[in-house]
């Protein structure tokens, strides 16, 4: 079992439904157009695509969330392909565009890096999402109040929000590298429904309160549940702003 079968993936999904419409029109994705989108978690992004007429190949290392993707309307138009979005075992140079909602920044980068650039065409457009670290944010700032700072590992996915990291890790293989800044608004119908999500829906946070002993889950949950206070509406509503960037490039060659 993966972290992204835990939990339930498609409520991330379809909170971050919008960004994967900005993602594929960052692109070439009319008919004829072969696109790939790499961890593609249930598809949003290759449903788009496909069903603006692009021949879609779909890849994620998370058999459960490719069998959500295949059962929606549309998804027998995709190629499902089980995969490492890094290691994905499909032609050199056999795609007009690559694309990635929220996906290939958790793999590791230089692996990732090397594989888009062996899947494209010379000429062909990369497009991907990522978050951008914020201050206040409350799906993570709890987590390092409660159980402290992570031990700081080789990457992590908000690097890819870093203007001189991304330069750093595509200009070699991509011209045209671009940043277009944007923020995405989480919102729940009450403080109780956002709490919700990170104990029984959010791949990651499921994952992580699993490992906690009780007091310490207890604990952090208070800690989720405070932080999401502070945003509580007058309606009872919870809303709250999330950075992050689409990034598009052109691979050289």
């Amino acid at each position: 079992m993966s972290t992204w079968s835990v939990g339930r993936y498609e409520a991330v999904a379809e909170f971050i439904a919008p960004i994967a419409v900005e993602v594929v029109d960052a692109v070439p994705h009319g008919p004829g157009t072969a696109l790939v989108d790499l961890a593609c978690g249930t598809g949003n992004a290759s449903l788009h695509a496909a069903g603006l007429g692009a021949q879609v190949t779909g890849v994620d290392i998370t058999p459960e969330l490719l069998a959500i993707a295949a059962a929606k309307p549309g998804g027998d138009a995709v190629n499902w392909v089980s995969a490492d979005a890094s290691a994905t075992g499909l032609p050199d140079a056999s795609f007009d565009a690559a694309v990635s909602n929220m996906g290939v920044i958790f793999v590791e980068p230089t692996a990732m890096v090397a594989e888009l650039a062996r899947l494209l065409k010379p000429g062909a457009a990369l497009g991907f999402s990522t978050w951008v670290k914020a201050g206040d944010n409350p799906f993570f700032t709890p987590v390092v109040e409660v159980l402290g700072q992570p031990e700081p590992g080789p990457y992590s996915p908000d690097q890819w929000g870093v203007p001189e990291l991304i330069h750093e890790r595509l200009d070699a293989d991509f011209a045209d590298v671009a940043i277009e800044n944007s923020v995405l608004v989480w919102q729940f119908g009450s403080v109780a429904d956002a709490v919700r999500f990170v104990t029984d829906e959010s791949p990651m946070h499921v994952t992580t309160l699993t490992y906690l002993d009780d007091e310490t889950r207890s604990r952090l949950i208070a800690a989720f549940t405070a932080a999401f206070n502070a945003h509580e509406a007058a309606d009872g509503t919870v809303a709250f702003d999330a950075p992050y960037a689409v990034i598009t490039g052109r691979r050289r060659g």
